[in-house]
């Protein structure tokens, strides 16, 4: 999950000199939401190919002002270029190394597809919310839960923090999902939100429906 792995070098960065018109047709051409700036090899900035439609004729050094400065190190982990893709409202973030070297770039689609190849998202399974006290709070015991009651943990990540509590959400592979619902349950966990097929309430359903029907006569 190093950066340096992912990186991409075929959208060539742009010199200051170079014209506005140019580096905007580019990015629309590769369908890129900014493009890059660098002097003598070393990065400048970044100008959002909006920005740059707005922007009256001339050449990027008239835009100096205006250049983001956002990037990631090559030496960095893919979890570390979200924030930058989301902050920036960008699909595409610049890579340098330590002495600011422009070295190439991620794209969000690139990303994406390697996310999409872990067990979290590639494999199917029950997707589970629970909410506890933030001061209750251990994986060792969520894995636990799931596991005694023979089920796997494809993964897991934190998706809410207040000021009392937390939120975790699970994949999970298992046969009896609402068993471990009860689980939870019986530990101080709550279960906010749940996606999979509870036989238990088809069951209640069905017998709510024969009964109904029932009342009918």
């Amino acid at each position: 999950m190093f950066i340096k792995d992912y990186i991409s070098k075929d959208y060539p960065a742009f010199s200051s000199t170079d014209l506005i018109e140019e580096a905007n047709e580019m990015a629309k051409e590769f369908g890129f939401s900014h493009v890059f700036v660098k002097k003598k090899g070393v990065y400048q900035g970044a100008i959002s190919q909006s920005f740059l439609e707005e922007s009256p004729e001339g050449n990027l050094a008239s835009l100096e002002i205006h250049y983001e400065k956002f990037a990631i190190l090559d030496d960095g982990n893919l979890l570390d270029s979200i924030k930058l893709f989301y902050t920036f409202n960008s699909n595409i973030v610049p890579v340098i190394s330590k002495n600011e070297k422009y070295l190439g770039y991620l794209s969000c689609d690139d990303i994406f597809c390697e996310f999409s190849k872990y067990p979290l998202f590639s494999e199917s399974g029950a997707i589970l919310t629970i909410q506890t006290n933030g001061t209750h709070y251990s994986m060792i015991e969520i894995c636990k839960i799931v596991e005694s009651n023979n089920g796997k943990v494809y993964g897991c990540f934190i998706n809410l923090i207040g000021d009392d509590f937390i939120q975790i959400t699970l994949k999970i592979s298992t046969e009896n999902p609402s068993s471990i619902d009860e689980t939870f349950e019986r530990y101080g966990y709550t279960v906010v939100q749940k996606y999979y097929d509870d036989e238990k309430e088809d069951l209640l359903k069905d017998r709510f429906g024969f009964f109904q029907k029932y009342l009918e006569f």
